[in-house]
């Protein structure tokens, strides 16, 4: 989970080849509308996100082993999200303004415009203590980040 840019689907991909799980970026979920939105740099708003969420949880909930790619941003997107899927675990991937921008300007191939990196970061609510998961710095590389991930799930379910 994470703002647009935090490396939730490559960090994901990363983590569900080494856990041999199936992995989904929720983006492709979206309905068109929403991302029709967000590509004309308007941001979703709880009415846009909530039924996405819920497909979100949805597809957590369906799947033996998987790994989905979230913003699930504020506390009741992730609330959401367990509400279909009670066991959900998620993992923060905490990235600076200044890196998020660079990396959603760099895109060539996302409908998110860096112009709503600030409305993301508005939006978003970091992980609280009493939520199943972990964050992980920005310090951590891709490799370090799927192991910290990897370690913590394992530790959670055992």
């Amino acid at each position: 989970m994470g703002p647009s840019g935090s490396g939730k689907s490559t960090v994901g991909r990363s983590l569900a080849e080494r856990v041999g799980a199936r992995f989904i970026d929720a983006d492709d979920l979206h309905p068109r509308t929403n991302v029709e939105k967000m590509a004309a740099g308007i941001p979703l708003d709880d009415a846009d996100r909530m039924p996405w969420l819920t497909v979100v949880g949805a597809a957590l909930r369906d799947a033996e082993h998987i790994v989905i790619a979230c913003s699930a941003l504020k506390r009741s997107y992730r609330d959401a999200i367990r509400a279909q899927s009670p066991d959900a675990f998620f993992a923060e991937l905490s990235v600076s303004r200044a890196a998020l921008e660079a990396r959603v300007r760099s895109r060539g191939d996302h409908f998110m415009p860096a112009s709503l990196v600030e409305s993301q970061l508005q939006t978003w609510e970091p992980l609280q203590a009493d939520e199943r998961g972990i964050s992980v710095d920005e310090s951590a590389d891709v490799h370090e980040a799927t192991s910290i991930i990897s370690a913590a799930t394992e530790t959670c379910a055992g």
